[in-house]
């Protein structure tokens, strides 16, 4: 399923061309303006216009910097942007293998996802990337670098910042997927554990699933804080659940999705009601 545009293309080529032509003016001098202004003037005196106002005025200095800065048609920025969309929604771009338990879990998806804790943005981008509408919820410095890496590849507009831990979140529509990484939950006390899981699992909708990604060496660093599989299992009684090892996952290390074969992944399908 190819992802659904929250915006045309046409639209999209003209917030580019509107971008560079305010790159432009912001980077050169303001005589350099004027004289592009003075350019604008004489070619519209030639064209013999009715009435030479200010707003004509702009727009054929607009007209003048596309030329001068050589910007694409959108015929052919349309190809080039088609092609990248194409290539980003590989799961190989990112790193990941396409056996990995993401790539399984989700082939073909539009709806919302949440990814929470994750120190990577690979998830978040691979999903934005093939039609989800992606929450990312984590610390501020982790959503900042998620959002500007998002931008940066063009899918702004699918990933959306919620900065504070799954203790605060609230889903505000249905969620198709929850990705998490053990440091968002184990940053909690069993007792908001479950109290998180329990809402997440009432806002995903039938045949939703949630993924974890655990490190096999899990944190100890007090009572009540570590994540077990046991724990995981019991919460998700009456879910189909399994666990995989992580290499068959991404070439990325960390504990992120494509982290090391020292992790597995616990993956939990909803059934119907």
């Amino acid at each position: 399923m190819a992802p659904r545009p929250t915006r045309s293309l046409r639209h999209e080529y003209e917030l580019f061309v509107e971008q560079e032509i305010e790159n432009y003016k912001e980077s050169v001098p303001r005589n350099v303006l004027l004289g592009i202004g003075d350019d604008a003037v004489a070619a519209m005196l030639k064209q013999q216009q009715l009435a030479l106002t200010e707003l004509l005025v702009w727009e054929e200095v607009d007209r003048i910097i596309f030329k001068r800065l050589r910007l694409p048609s959108y015929a052919t920025w349309r190809r080039r942007r088609v092609k990248l969309i194409e290539e980003l929604r590989r799961p190989e771009h990112w790193g990941l293998r396409p056996d990995h338990a993401l790539v399984r879990a989700l082939p073909n998806t539009d709806g919302h996802v949440l990814v929470a804790g994750a120190d990577d943005d690979v998830a978040s981008l691979y999903l934005a990337a093939n039609g989800c509408d992606v929450t990312i919820s984590g610390e501020a410095e982790i959503v900042e670098r998620v959002m500007q890496a998002a931008i940066e590849a063009g899918l702004g507009q699918r990933v959306h910042a919620q900065i504070g831990d799954l203790a605060t979140f609230s889903p505000r529509s249905p969620l198709s997927a929850v990705v998490v990484s053990p440091a968002a939950l184990e940053g909690l006390s069993a007792e908001e554990r479950a109290r998180v899981i329990e809402s997440l699992q009432s806002a995903t909708m039938d045949g939703g699933i949630h993924l974890v990604h655990m490190l096999a060496t899990s944190s100890k660093s007090g009572a009540g804080t570590s994540l077990s599989l046991d724990e995981l299992r019991s919460r998700y009684r009456g879910w189909s659940v399994s666990v995989e090892r992580a290499e068959s996952g991404g070439t990325g290390g960390g504990s992120g999705v494509g982290a090391s074969s020292k992790s597995k992944t616990f993956l939990a399908r909803k059934g119907a009601a």
